[in-house]
């Protein structure tokens, strides 16, 4: 946890910082969700299509803030809103209580005139990118694809709801938590139930590392 929380720390330094957004969204079930937002860097008359980002570690507000302005702020170049929650418990977004808040945070945020309606992606880094493959799996026609980077899969879990849905997996070979020993075992667990799979790992890379957009920015708009 400390490892993750000082790599995240020091890529924040490595990006240029943004301007976003803390604001707190009251959900269906009447509890409250504080959430960091960036909007896309140029404006357009359309509404701009939503992207739920993720944070590492617990996915406490200062993690999910430092994601929203090093991460968030390269998806917002190309043209998504971006929404990083905060974990109401310090758990980030895994099981079934915290996968209905982000649920239920996409229904509040599409109400919104700049937010486009329909499919949203979901986007998470370490424990924030096996959150997203978990929201995903509880329903998958709401949601355009998955960015893990970098997230674990295993045949334990039923992936067959992801048959077919584009999930976009990067893990670094140089991971100090040991995922990159895990890769064949993510990537068969997610390629035997048929998912539509761009997977890799980068060399020399740690856990947390900087986004390729050459290979990123197409998969983008692709799903987009």
């Amino acid at each position: 946890m400390k490892n993750t929380i000082l790599l995240l720390g020091l890529l924040v330094f490595a990006f240029p910082m943004v301007t976003n957004a803390q604001e707190r969204v009251t959900l269906a079930d009447e509890s409250v969700l504080s959430v960091f937002t960036v909007r896309p860097s140029e404006t357009t008359s359309s509404p701009s299509p939503l992207l739920i980002l993720m944070g590492g570690g617990p996915g406490n507000a200062s993690i999910s803030r430092d994601t929203s302005m090093w991460l968030g702020s390269g998806f917002a170049e190309r043209g998504w809103m971006v929404a990083v929650p905060v974990s109401p418990n310090n758990r980030a977004f895994r099981g079934s209580e915290n996968n209905a808040k982000v649920e239920q945070l996409i229904v509040e945020l599409q109400k919104r005139d700049h937010i486009e309606n329909g499919k949203v992606l979901l986007a998470g880094i370490s424990n924030g990118g096996m959150s997203a493959l978990e929201i995903a799996r509880r329903n998958p026609g709401k949601y355009k694809g998955v960015v893990a980077v970098p997230a674990l899969a295993t045949s334990v879990v039923d992936n067959r709801p992801l048959a077919g849905f584009p999930v976009y997996l990067r893990i670094g070979g140089a991971d100090q938590l040991g995922w990159a020993d895990r890769f064949d075992e993510t990537v068969t667990a997610l390629t035997e139930a048929d998912v539509d799979l761009d997977a890799a790992i980068l060399d020399s890379a740690p856990h947390m590392f900087r986004m390729n957009w050459d290979t990123l920015g197409p998969w983008l708009e692709k799903v987009k």
